[in-house]
Order: structure tokens, then sequence, then C-alpha cells
């Protein structure tokens, strides 16, 4: 699958998907190993986008879970199409009552029909939700299961099964193993602790904002055409919003469509207007819009450099002119 780790970072390039030393790393044993990844950190910082470019780059299908609170099996595993099989039902109701008419009982009868049960309990009637469909596809599959943490600590223990071992249990089927391993990554805003049992069965990966020069390359690589100053100073007032106190921190993903919505604007340099204009396509709370108002508002107010030349030129004439008259 991967050769090496310089191979895993190429193959995620090509998808558009600018990958650490630590994101190559992990993928890389995570193939070799098959071991689950859980990736953890604040929205928006490429979680799921890693799971897309790894998809991609492997050419597998990408199966998606989507958790949410009170999720359970029947949503993440199976469930039995009961309409399906009441269907059925009625179009054999002849043949069943044949089989029950020679019965002297109604233990008998239901004996009767208890032996044919597996008929309505098969996979003829069994629709499979995305856990099961990873793991009985005929092609190997990148299994996202994508905010883990928005499920319940019981949901979590219901993965087990699947993590460690790569099998799942119906009852009425018994103990179903995976054809191909599927490449799974769990991702995790941090909203709540997940259980040790989950962690220990997964390769950590912490997935954090991008630095300046990271991010700057993933702006010029997912936003065609956008000028290379622009897209410097895009970046820099990111990294600048990110250390305030702010609602909702710029994701990447906001940052791709700040660059974008100027690009489209025809907007070649970041000024005041520009900000004003477009500042809701970055920041989602009207708090933080203000916030960052006041911050474009301070480096307005701030003096330019031709202001500092000019002020420490005048500074150095008045030394100048104090020296001569107290000579």
């Amino acid at each position: 699958m991967f050769r090496d780790i310089a191979t895993v970072r190429t193959r995620l390039a090509d998808q558009k998907y600018i990958a650490s030393e630590s994101i190559a790393t992990t993928l890389f044993l995570a193939s070799r190993l098959e071991k689950p990844i859980l990736a953890e950190g604040p929205a928006g910082t490429g979680k799921t986008e890693l799971a897309k470019a790894t998809a991609a780059a492997t050419g597998r299908e990408l199966i998606r879970l989507q958790c949410y609170e009170g999720i359970d099996e029947s949503r993440a595993l199976y469930e039995w199409e009961y309409a399906k099989q009441l269907l059925y039902t009625q179009l054999l109701r002849e043949r069943i009552g044949g089989m029950v008419s020679a019965a002297d009982t109604l233990a008998a009868a239901a004996d009767a029909i208890a032996n044919e049960e597996n008929v309505f309990f098969s996979e003829r009637f069994l629709l499979a939700r995305p856990l099961l469909r990873a793991i009985t596809s005929p092609n190997p599959v990148v299994l996202l299961i994508d905010e883990i943490d928005r499920a319940d600590a019981e949901f979590e223990a219901f993965l087990l099964e699947l993590l460690s071992d790569f099998q799942v249990s119906i009852p009425e089927l018994g103990t179903i193993n995976a054809i191909h391993k599927p490449i799974v990554i769990l991702t995790s805003n941090d909203t709540r602790e997940l259980s040790e049992a989950l962690k220990r069965r997964c390769l950590f990966l912490y997935v954090g904002y991008p630095d300046a020069e990271s991010e700057l390359a993933v702006v010029n690589l997912r936003v065609p055409g956008v000028p290379p100053k622009l897209a410097a100073q895009v970046v820099e007032m990111v990294q600048r919003l990110r250390a305030l106190d702010l609602r909702k921190t710029p994701s990447m993903s906001e940052t791709i469509d700040w660059a974008r919505a100027l690009v489209e604007l025809n907007v070649k340099h970041l000024d005041r207007n520009a900000m004003d204009a477009t500042m809701n396509v970055l920041l989602k709370y009207e708090s933080d819009v203000q916030k960052g108002k006041r911050l474009v508002s301070r480096d307005d107010d701030a003096p330019t450099d031709v202001t500092r030349e000019r002020d420490r030129d005048r500074g150095k004439d008045r030394d100048r002119d104090r020296g001569r008259r107290d000579r």
C-alpha cells in the first residue's frame, strides 16, 4: 500500500493534502500494523479530510459513519428489514399454513415455524449499515468513524470488537469477520474524554492548527489563482485571529473559503475594506467579527514603517540640535 513515509506524503499531496511528518508516519504505521487511527484535535484542522485523502490516495471506497448523541448499532451496524419480512410472510402465508396444519398442538406449530426462522433472519433481510458494509465489502475500504466524541460511552464499548479484531457479532448470524481489514480512522474534536479501552486499540494522532508555513502551502494548493501577496496576508491574519479569545476559532477550511471569496471578489491586497466586507466568511459569530474588526482597526492606528522611519529621523535631528546647543 505505502512503501515508506515519503510515499505517504507524496500520495496525499497528490490529493491536495499537506501531511506533516507526524501524520504521514502515523498513517504509514497504521497500514503496516493494521491498527485504527484516533485523530484528535480542534474542529476544522483536517482530520476528516485525512480520511478522504487516504481513500483517494489508495484507490479505496470511503465509508463514513457520522456519530451523534444516541447513535446505536441499528444505525451503525445493521438492522432487519421488518417491512420486507412482513411482505414475505404475507406472500408465503399459504406455505406457512401448510407447515403448521399437520401440527397437533400449538407448541408443535410453533416449533415448525421456529425451524424455518433462519429464512427470515438471513442476509436476504439484513440491512447493512456503515460498519457492516466496511467489513463485508469485497474490496478494501477506508472506514471513517467521524466525531466519535459525540457518541456516548456505550457506543464506544460497542466499537471495541471491531477496532481490535475487525469483526462484529450479530446474534442471529454469529460472528462476521472482515473480508479485507479496512483502514479505520476515528476523529474526535476532544469535546469529552474518550475511554482508555478505545484509545488502547488505536494509534493516537493529534491534529492541531497548522503553522503559518504549512497553512500558506495549503492555501496556495487549494485556491487556484490566489496572488502570493494576498495568500500571505490571509494566512498572517488568520494566525493572529487564532490568538484571540474567540467563540469559534477559524479552521483550516474557513481559511480556504476566505481566500476563495477574496479571489472571487478580485481582491489583490487585503486592506480594511476587504476585511470588513468578508470577515463573516471567516468568523461565525458577530462578537468574533467585532473582535476581528477591532484588531484591524488597531493595525490601522499603529504607525506604518514610513511613519516610524520619519519619526526616527526627526528624533535624530532633535538629538543633533540638542548636542550643538550644549556645545
